[in-house]
Protein backbone atom coordinates (compact mmCIF):
# COMPACT_ATOMS: atom_id res chain seq x y z
CA UNK A 1 0.00 0.00 0.00
CA UNK A 2 1.61 3.37 -1.08
CA UNK A 3 2.35 5.40 1.88
CA UNK A 4 1.96 9.59 2.22
CA UNK A 5 3.87 12.16 4.49
CA UNK A 6 1.89 14.97 5.33
CA UNK A 7 3.28 17.95 6.94
CA UNK A 8 1.71 21.09 7.94
CA UNK A 9 2.11 23.40 11.16
CA UNK A 10 -1.67 23.78 11.66
CA UNK A 11 -3.13 20.27 13.68
CA UNK A 12 -6.75 20.29 12.43
CA UNK A 13 -5.41 20.52 8.91
CA UNK A 14 -2.94 17.38 9.57
CA UNK A 15 -5.36 15.20 11.07
CA UNK A 16 -8.50 16.22 7.96
CA UNK A 17 -6.01 16.05 5.67
CA UNK A 18 -4.70 12.44 6.90
CA UNK A 19 -8.59 11.26 7.22
CA UNK A 20 -8.57 12.19 3.35
CA UNK A 21 -5.50 10.37 2.21
CA UNK A 22 -6.34 7.20 4.34
CA UNK A 23 -9.69 6.55 2.73
CA UNK A 24 -8.52 7.28 -0.60
CA UNK A 25 -5.83 3.77 0.03
CA UNK A 26 -2.84 4.95 1.28
CA UNK A 27 -1.02 4.78 4.59
CA UNK A 28 -0.08 7.48 6.02
CA UNK A 29 2.22 9.68 8.63
CA UNK A 30 1.96 13.27 9.91
CA UNK A 31 4.31 16.06 10.71
CA UNK A 32 4.76 19.78 11.93
CA UNK A 33 7.79 20.98 10.70
CA UNK A 34 10.85 19.84 8.66
CA UNK A 35 12.40 17.98 11.92
CA UNK A 36 9.60 15.51 12.21
CA UNK A 37 9.28 15.28 8.51
CA UNK A 38 12.75 14.07 8.27
CA UNK A 39 12.33 11.86 11.14
CA UNK A 40 9.32 10.44 9.32
CA UNK A 41 11.30 9.85 6.28
CA UNK A 42 13.77 7.69 7.91
CA UNK A 43 11.50 5.77 9.26
CA UNK A 44 9.43 4.84 6.41
CA UNK A 45 10.00 6.41 2.86
CA UNK A 46 7.19 8.19 1.25
CA UNK A 47 5.46 7.83 -2.02
CA UNK A 48 4.06 10.98 -2.00
CA UNK A 49 4.64 14.32 0.24
CA UNK A 50 2.05 16.27 0.98
CA UNK A 51 3.48 19.51 2.63
CA UNK A 52 2.53 23.42 3.28
CA UNK A 53 5.10 25.50 1.56
CA UNK A 54 5.62 27.88 5.14
CA UNK A 55 6.18 25.52 8.57
CA UNK A 56 7.59 27.04 11.64
CA UNK A 57 11.53 25.78 10.63
CA UNK A 58 11.71 26.77 7.04
CA UNK A 59 9.82 25.82 3.77
CA UNK A 60 8.44 22.95 2.71
CA UNK A 61 10.61 22.80 -0.78
CA UNK A 62 13.60 21.92 1.82
CA UNK A 63 12.29 18.79 1.25
CA UNK A 64 13.54 17.87 -1.92
CA UNK A 65 16.86 17.64 -0.47
CA UNK A 66 16.22 14.78 2.15
CA UNK A 67 13.75 12.37 -0.50
CA UNK A 68 15.75 9.94 -2.32
CA UNK A 69 15.49 11.02 -6.06
CA UNK A 70 15.75 7.45 -7.29
CA UNK A 71 12.24 6.85 -5.49
CA UNK A 72 10.83 9.15 -7.17
CA UNK A 73 8.68 10.97 -4.58
CA UNK A 74 5.53 12.74 -5.43
CA UNK A 75 5.86 16.33 -4.36
CA UNK A 76 2.57 18.29 -3.70
CA UNK A 77 2.63 21.46 -1.87
CA UNK A 78 0.08 23.29 0.05
CA UNK A 79 0.02 27.10 -0.67
CA UNK A 80 -1.88 30.60 0.10
CA UNK A 81 -3.20 32.85 -2.54
CA UNK A 82 0.27 35.17 -2.05
CA UNK A 83 2.23 31.85 -2.42
CA UNK A 84 1.62 30.72 -5.95
CA UNK A 85 4.79 32.39 -7.39
CA UNK A 86 6.78 30.30 -5.09
CA UNK A 87 4.96 27.12 -5.58
CA UNK A 88 5.37 27.42 -9.32
CA UNK A 89 8.94 27.72 -8.32
CA UNK A 90 8.63 24.44 -6.94
CA UNK A 91 7.23 22.86 -10.10
CA UNK A 92 10.59 23.67 -11.85
CA UNK A 93 12.30 21.97 -9.07
CA UNK A 94 10.32 18.67 -9.56
CA UNK A 95 7.15 19.43 -7.40
CA UNK A 96 4.05 17.39 -8.38
CA UNK A 97 1.11 19.60 -8.20
CA UNK A 98 0.20 22.54 -5.22
CA UNK A 99 -3.01 22.97 -4.18
CA UNK A 100 -4.18 26.64 -2.75
CA UNK A 101 -5.71 26.89 0.48
CA UNK A 102 -8.66 26.33 1.33
CA UNK A 103 -7.88 23.08 -0.19
CA UNK A 104 -10.01 22.32 -2.63
CA UNK A 105 -11.38 18.37 -1.47
CA UNK A 106 -12.06 17.49 -4.99
CA UNK A 107 -8.61 18.56 -6.42
CA UNK A 108 -6.83 16.56 -4.09
CA UNK A 109 -8.24 13.47 -4.36
CA UNK A 110 -8.03 14.24 -8.55
CA UNK A 111 -4.17 14.09 -7.65
CA UNK A 112 -3.77 11.32 -5.80
CA UNK A 113 -5.38 9.34 -7.56
CA UNK A 114 -2.85 10.04 -10.45
CA UNK A 115 -0.04 8.35 -7.91
CA UNK A 116 0.99 4.63 -8.95
CA UNK A 117 -0.22 2.21 -5.98
CA UNK A 118 2.33 -0.49 -8.00
CA UNK A 119 5.65 0.82 -6.62
CA UNK A 120 7.72 -0.57 -9.62
CA UNK A 121 5.06 1.22 -12.37
CA UNK A 122 7.81 4.30 -12.91
CA UNK A 123 10.59 1.77 -12.77
CA UNK A 124 9.29 0.12 -15.78
CA UNK A 125 8.29 3.11 -17.79
CA UNK A 126 12.03 4.54 -17.25
CA UNK A 127 13.42 0.81 -18.29
CA UNK A 128 11.51 0.87 -21.40
CA UNK A 129 12.15 4.55 -22.32
CA UNK A 130 15.89 4.17 -21.66
CA UNK A 131 15.51 1.15 -24.14
CA UNK A 132 13.49 2.93 -26.98
CA UNK A 133 16.22 5.55 -26.46
CA UNK A 134 19.14 3.63 -27.22
CA UNK A 135 17.04 3.31 -30.71
CA UNK A 136 16.84 6.74 -31.63
CA UNK A 137 13.36 6.79 -29.92
CA UNK A 138 11.82 8.76 -27.09
CA UNK A 139 8.18 8.37 -26.90
CA UNK A 140 6.56 9.60 -30.59
CA UNK A 141 9.83 11.58 -31.09
CA UNK A 142 12.67 10.23 -32.99
CA UNK A 143 16.17 11.50 -33.41
CA UNK A 144 20.05 10.95 -32.17
CA UNK A 145 21.82 14.00 -31.96
CA UNK A 146 22.50 15.94 -29.25
CA UNK A 147 20.21 18.71 -29.48
CA UNK A 148 17.42 15.85 -29.15
CA UNK A 149 19.29 14.28 -26.54
CA UNK A 150 19.15 16.98 -24.48
CA UNK A 151 15.34 17.96 -25.14
CA UNK A 152 14.70 14.14 -24.14
CA UNK A 153 16.47 14.79 -20.81
CA UNK A 154 13.97 17.92 -20.19
CA UNK A 155 11.20 15.87 -21.10
CA UNK A 156 11.88 13.04 -19.16
CA UNK A 157 12.42 15.18 -15.86
CA UNK A 158 9.14 17.73 -16.77
CA UNK A 159 6.87 14.99 -18.08
CA UNK A 160 5.97 13.42 -14.64
CA UNK A 161 5.12 16.25 -13.35
CA UNK A 162 2.19 18.53 -13.82
CA UNK A 163 4.18 21.41 -14.84
CA UNK A 164 2.78 23.54 -17.46
CA UNK A 165 4.59 22.82 -20.33
CA UNK A 166 5.36 25.67 -23.31
CA UNK A 167 6.78 24.12 -26.56
CA UNK A 168 8.61 27.05 -28.64
CA UNK A 169 9.45 26.08 -31.94
CA UNK A 170 9.57 26.22 -35.83
CA UNK A 171 6.67 25.49 -37.99
CA UNK A 172 6.95 21.71 -38.77
CA UNK A 173 9.15 20.91 -35.72
CA UNK A 174 6.79 18.36 -34.01
CA UNK A 175 5.52 20.45 -31.04
CA UNK A 176 2.43 18.28 -31.56
CA UNK A 177 5.00 14.78 -30.79
CA UNK A 178 6.57 16.45 -28.34
CA UNK A 179 3.08 17.38 -26.15
CA UNK A 180 2.36 13.66 -26.70
CA UNK A 181 5.50 11.93 -25.16
CA UNK A 182 5.13 14.24 -22.46
CA UNK A 183 1.17 13.36 -21.80
CA UNK A 184 2.31 9.70 -22.60
CA UNK A 185 5.55 9.83 -19.84
CA UNK A 186 2.93 11.71 -17.53
CA UNK A 187 0.97 9.93 -14.73
CA UNK A 188 -2.32 11.12 -17.07
CA UNK A 189 -1.55 8.93 -20.03
CA UNK A 190 -4.51 6.67 -19.27
CA UNK A 191 -6.77 9.62 -19.63
CA UNK A 192 -7.60 12.13 -22.76
CA UNK A 193 -4.80 13.67 -24.86
CA UNK A 194 -6.98 16.91 -26.85
CA UNK A 195 -5.09 18.64 -29.42
CA UNK A 196 -6.39 22.51 -30.42
CA UNK A 197 -5.50 24.65 -32.96
CA UNK A 198 -6.08 27.72 -32.01
CA UNK A 199 -5.29 29.83 -34.98
CA UNK A 200 -7.60 27.37 -36.72
CA UNK A 201 -10.77 28.14 -34.71
CA UNK A 202 -12.99 30.75 -36.06
CA UNK A 203 -12.64 34.04 -33.24
CA UNK A 204 -16.20 33.82 -32.98
CA UNK A 205 -16.39 30.11 -31.75
CA UNK A 206 -13.47 29.44 -30.11
CA UNK A 207 -14.52 30.69 -26.65
CA UNK A 208 -17.45 28.30 -27.02
CA UNK A 209 -15.08 25.48 -28.33
CA UNK A 210 -12.47 26.18 -25.39
CA UNK A 211 -15.44 25.99 -22.34
CA UNK A 212 -18.90 24.58 -24.19
CA UNK A 213 -21.85 25.98 -24.01
CA UNK A 214 -25.79 25.32 -22.76
CA UNK A 215 -28.29 25.05 -25.56
CA UNK A 216 -30.15 28.27 -26.52
CA UNK A 217 -26.88 30.19 -25.35
CA UNK A 218 -26.62 31.61 -28.95
CA UNK A 219 -28.26 31.64 -32.39
CA UNK A 220 -27.23 27.99 -33.62
CA UNK A 221 -27.03 26.61 -30.21
CA UNK A 222 -29.73 23.75 -30.64
CA UNK A 223 -28.03 21.67 -27.70
CA UNK A 224 -26.15 21.41 -24.89
CA UNK A 225 -21.63 21.58 -26.25
CA UNK A 226 -18.90 20.60 -23.72
CA UNK A 227 -15.96 21.85 -24.64
CA UNK A 228 -12.01 21.06 -24.34
CA UNK A 229 -11.35 21.91 -21.04
CA UNK A 230 -14.48 19.63 -19.74
CA UNK A 231 -13.37 16.64 -22.23
CA UNK A 232 -9.89 16.42 -21.44
CA UNK A 233 -10.84 16.08 -17.67
CA UNK A 234 -7.95 14.53 -16.04
CA UNK A 235 -6.10 14.30 -19.22
CA UNK A 236 -3.35 17.28 -20.92
CA UNK A 237 -5.18 19.88 -23.23
CA UNK A 238 -2.56 20.83 -25.97
CA UNK A 239 -2.78 24.20 -27.11
CA UNK A 240 -1.22 24.93 -30.10
CA UNK A 241 -0.13 28.45 -31.71
CA UNK A 242 -1.35 30.09 -28.61
CA UNK A 243 -0.06 33.31 -29.91
CA UNK A 244 -3.29 33.02 -32.08
CA UNK A 245 -5.90 33.11 -29.53
CA UNK A 246 -8.07 36.16 -29.05
CA UNK A 247 -6.37 38.06 -26.37
CA UNK A 248 -10.02 38.70 -24.56
CA UNK A 249 -10.14 34.98 -24.32
CA UNK A 250 -6.69 34.70 -22.93
CA UNK A 251 -7.99 36.28 -19.65
CA UNK A 252 -10.14 33.82 -19.43
CA UNK A 253 -7.81 30.86 -20.16
CA UNK A 254 -5.41 32.02 -17.60
CA UNK A 255 -8.51 31.88 -14.77
CA UNK A 256 -8.30 28.43 -15.76
CA UNK A 257 -5.20 27.67 -14.82
CA UNK A 258 -5.13 29.48 -12.03
CA UNK A 259 -8.29 28.61 -10.62
CA UNK A 260 -9.10 24.88 -12.36
CA UNK A 261 -12.78 26.27 -12.67
CA UNK A 262 -14.54 27.86 -15.79
CA UNK A 263 -17.95 28.42 -16.57
CA UNK A 264 -19.84 27.35 -20.25
CA UNK A 265 -21.09 30.10 -22.55
CA UNK A 266 -24.32 30.82 -21.83
CA UNK A 267 -24.41 29.71 -17.56
CA UNK A 268 -23.27 31.17 -14.49
CA UNK A 269 -22.17 27.92 -12.84
CA UNK A 270 -18.43 27.02 -12.15
CA UNK A 271 -17.55 23.75 -13.62
CA UNK A 272 -14.48 21.99 -11.94
CA UNK A 273 -12.10 20.34 -14.28
CA UNK A 274 -8.62 18.80 -13.31
CA UNK A 275 -6.72 19.47 -16.57
CA UNK A 276 -3.23 19.72 -17.76
CA UNK A 277 -2.01 22.37 -20.47
CA UNK A 278 0.37 22.17 -22.95
CA UNK A 279 0.94 25.50 -25.22
CA UNK A 280 3.08 25.92 -28.33
CA UNK A 281 4.17 28.69 -30.54
CA UNK A 282 6.00 29.18 -33.82
CA UNK A 283 6.98 32.56 -32.69
CA UNK A 284 9.25 34.02 -29.96
CA UNK A 285 6.66 34.73 -27.03
CA UNK A 286 8.09 37.62 -25.71
CA UNK A 287 8.10 39.44 -29.16
CA UNK A 288 4.52 38.03 -28.97
CA UNK A 289 3.88 40.12 -25.77
CA UNK A 290 5.47 43.16 -27.12
CA UNK A 291 3.38 42.65 -30.15
CA UNK A 292 0.36 42.43 -28.10
CA UNK A 293 -0.72 39.27 -29.51
CA UNK A 294 -0.23 37.04 -26.04
CA UNK A 295 -0.78 38.53 -22.55
CA UNK A 296 2.16 38.98 -20.32
CA UNK A 297 0.13 37.42 -17.04
CA UNK A 298 -0.64 34.44 -19.47
CA UNK A 299 2.87 34.24 -20.89
CA UNK A 300 4.46 33.86 -17.34
CA UNK A 301 1.86 31.10 -16.46
CA UNK A 302 2.69 29.06 -19.10
CA UNK A 303 6.31 29.59 -18.92
CA UNK A 304 6.76 27.37 -15.72
CA UNK A 305 8.47 24.49 -18.14
CA UNK A 306 9.59 26.23 -21.27
CA UNK A 307 10.96 23.50 -23.75
CA UNK A 308 12.91 24.90 -27.34
CA UNK A 309 12.66 22.25 -29.93
CA UNK A 310 15.75 22.68 -32.46
CA UNK A 311 15.14 23.08 -36.16
CA UNK A 312 15.89 20.10 -38.16
CA UNK A 313 18.87 22.02 -39.99
CA UNK A 314 20.63 21.99 -36.45
CA UNK A 315 19.73 17.99 -35.77
CA UNK A 316 22.82 16.43 -38.64
CA UNK A 317 22.23 13.01 -39.25
CA UNK A 318 18.50 12.73 -37.19
CA UNK A 319 17.62 13.69 -41.18
CA UNK A 320 18.40 10.48 -42.95
CA UNK A 321 16.88 9.06 -39.67
CA UNK A 322 13.88 10.20 -39.92
CA UNK A 323 13.89 9.92 -44.15
CA UNK A 324 14.76 5.93 -43.45
CA UNK A 325 11.68 5.84 -40.94
CA UNK A 326 9.01 7.83 -43.30
CA UNK A 327 10.12 5.48 -45.98
CA UNK A 328 9.50 2.11 -43.92
CA UNK A 329 6.45 3.39 -43.13
CA UNK A 330 5.70 4.10 -46.96
CA UNK A 331 6.82 0.61 -47.45
CA UNK A 332 5.16 -0.97 -44.60
CA UNK A 333 1.44 0.78 -46.06
CA UNK A 334 2.33 -0.52 -49.86
CA UNK A 335 3.98 -3.13 -49.13
CA UNK A 336 6.92 -2.25 -51.35
CA UNK A 337 10.31 -2.53 -50.73
CA UNK A 338 11.74 0.86 -52.48
CA UNK A 339 15.67 1.86 -50.87
CA UNK A 340 17.10 5.59 -51.20
CA UNK A 341 20.13 5.60 -53.18
CA UNK A 342 23.00 6.94 -51.06
CA UNK A 343 23.71 10.54 -52.95
CA UNK A 344 20.04 11.42 -51.51
CA UNK A 345 20.96 10.48 -48.06
CA UNK A 346 23.94 12.86 -48.52
CA UNK A 347 21.69 15.66 -49.78
CA UNK A 348 19.15 15.76 -47.57
CA UNK A 349 21.72 16.24 -44.63
CA UNK A 350 22.59 19.11 -46.44
CA UNK A 351 19.39 20.54 -47.16
CA UNK A 352 18.10 23.42 -44.90
CA UNK A 353 14.31 22.31 -44.51
CA UNK A 354 12.61 25.86 -43.96
CA UNK A 355 9.84 23.90 -43.24
CA UNK A 356 11.50 21.07 -40.52
CA UNK A 357 9.90 17.84 -40.20
CA UNK A 358 6.91 18.34 -42.28
CA UNK A 359 8.89 19.37 -45.34
CA UNK A 360 10.69 16.21 -45.32
CA UNK A 361 7.94 13.95 -44.84
CA UNK A 362 6.77 15.21 -47.49
CA UNK A 363 9.59 15.12 -49.86
CA UNK A 364 9.69 11.67 -49.24
CA UNK A 365 6.17 10.62 -49.93
CA UNK A 366 6.34 13.09 -53.12
CA UNK A 367 9.88 10.57 -54.23
CA UNK A 368 8.26 7.27 -52.73
CA UNK A 369 5.43 7.89 -55.51
CA UNK A 370 7.74 9.46 -58.36
CA UNK A 371 9.94 6.67 -57.83
CA UNK A 372 9.20 4.06 -60.62
CA UNK A 373 11.85 1.36 -59.27
CA UNK A 374 12.97 0.39 -55.93
CA UNK A 375 15.51 2.75 -55.57
CA UNK A 376 14.98 6.00 -54.99
CA UNK A 377 17.63 8.51 -57.23
CA UNK A 378 18.42 12.12 -56.52
CA UNK A 379 16.81 12.57 -60.23
CA UNK A 380 13.67 11.33 -58.48
CA UNK A 381 12.26 14.58 -57.07
CA UNK A 382 14.68 17.09 -57.16
CA UNK A 383 15.31 19.69 -53.91
CA UNK A 384 13.90 22.54 -55.21
CA UNK A 385 16.61 24.35 -53.00
CA UNK A 386 20.55 24.68 -52.74
CA UNK A 387 21.64 22.80 -50.33
CA UNK A 388 23.16 25.69 -48.49
CA UNK A 389 21.70 28.87 -49.48
CA UNK A 390 18.50 30.06 -48.15
CA UNK A 391 14.99 30.72 -50.35
CA UNK A 392 16.39 34.19 -51.57
CA UNK A 393 19.79 36.19 -51.79
CA UNK A 394 17.16 39.59 -51.61
CA UNK A 395 17.31 41.62 -48.77
CA UNK A 396 14.97 44.22 -47.86
CA UNK A 397 16.30 47.29 -45.79
CA UNK A 398 13.83 48.37 -42.89
CA UNK A 399 15.04 51.30 -40.88
CA UNK A 400 15.30 52.00 -36.94
CA UNK A 401 12.36 52.67 -35.23
CA UNK A 402 10.42 50.96 -37.97
CA UNK A 403 7.79 48.61 -35.24
CA UNK A 404 8.03 44.99 -34.80
CA UNK A 405 4.43 44.84 -36.43
CA UNK A 406 5.20 46.83 -39.52
CA UNK A 407 8.69 45.23 -39.64
CA UNK A 408 6.59 41.70 -39.77
CA UNK A 409 4.25 42.56 -42.76
CA UNK A 410 7.46 44.09 -44.83
CA UNK A 411 9.06 40.55 -44.21
CA UNK A 412 5.81 38.69 -45.06
CA UNK A 413 4.81 40.67 -48.13
CA UNK A 414 8.53 40.00 -49.42
CA UNK A 415 8.85 36.62 -48.97
CA UNK A 416 5.09 36.43 -50.42
CA UNK A 417 6.84 38.32 -53.68
CA UNK A 418 10.05 35.91 -53.44
CA UNK A 419 8.07 32.55 -53.50
CA UNK A 420 5.98 33.93 -56.46
CA UNK A 421 2.32 33.90 -54.00
CA UNK A 422 2.73 30.27 -53.78
CA UNK A 423 2.04 31.01 -49.50
CA UNK A 424 2.16 27.35 -48.29
CA UNK A 425 5.98 27.89 -49.76
CA UNK A 426 6.11 31.45 -48.39
CA UNK A 427 4.72 30.22 -44.60
CA UNK A 428 7.77 27.11 -44.81
CA UNK A 429 9.97 29.66 -45.05
CA UNK A 430 8.97 32.17 -42.41
CA UNK A 431 8.50 29.59 -40.09
CA UNK A 432 4.55 29.52 -39.12
CA UNK A 433 1.40 28.30 -40.33
CA UNK A 434 -0.47 28.20 -43.65
CA UNK A 435 -3.04 29.43 -41.70
CA UNK A 436 -1.31 31.98 -39.51
CA UNK A 437 0.05 33.48 -42.90
CA UNK A 438 -3.99 33.67 -43.78
CA UNK A 439 -4.88 35.26 -40.74
CA UNK A 440 -2.07 37.87 -41.14
CA UNK A 441 -2.80 38.69 -44.43
CA UNK A 442 -6.43 39.42 -43.63
CA UNK A 443 -5.53 41.27 -40.88
CA UNK A 444 -3.33 43.52 -43.22
CA UNK A 445 -6.13 43.58 -45.60
CA UNK A 446 -8.62 44.82 -43.54
CA UNK A 447 -6.34 47.83 -42.68
CA UNK A 448 -5.98 48.91 -46.13
CA UNK A 449 -2.37 47.88 -45.89
CA UNK A 450 -2.31 44.56 -48.05
CA UNK A 451 -1.75 44.64 -51.88
CA UNK A 452 -4.24 42.58 -53.61
CA UNK A 453 -1.42 40.03 -54.99
CA UNK A 454 -1.08 39.50 -51.48
CA UNK A 455 -4.52 37.77 -50.98
CA UNK A 456 -4.58 35.92 -54.53
CA UNK A 457 -2.47 33.29 -55.91
CA UNK A 458 -2.92 29.61 -56.63
CA UNK A 459 -3.43 28.69 -53.36
CA UNK A 460 -6.59 26.26 -52.04
CA UNK A 461 -8.78 27.51 -49.16
CA UNK A 462 -7.22 27.01 -46.17
CA UNK A 463 -9.77 24.50 -44.19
Amino acid sequence: MPHVLIVDDEPNTRAALAEIVAAEGFTTAVAGDLREARIQIVRQAPDAVLTDLKLPDGSGMDLFQDLDPKLAVEVILITGHASVESAVAALRLGAADYLVKPINIQRLKAILDRIPRAGDLKAEIGSLRDELRRFGRFGRMLGNSAAMQQLYDQIGKVAPTEATVLLIGESGTGKELAAQTIHELSLRRKQPFLPVNCGAISPNLIESEMFGHERGSFTGADRQHKGYFERAHGGTLFLDEITEMPIELQVKLLRVLESGLFMRVGTNREIETDVRVIAATNRNPMEAVADGKLRADLYHRLNVFPLDLPPLRERGKDVELIAQDFLEQLNTSHHGKKTFAPEVLGSLSAHRWPGNVRELKNYVQRAYIMASDDVISASVVPLQMSPNAPVSESVITISVGTSLADADRHLIFATLEQCGGVKKRAAEVLGISLKTLYNRLEEYAAAGRSPEAALAGDDLPVK
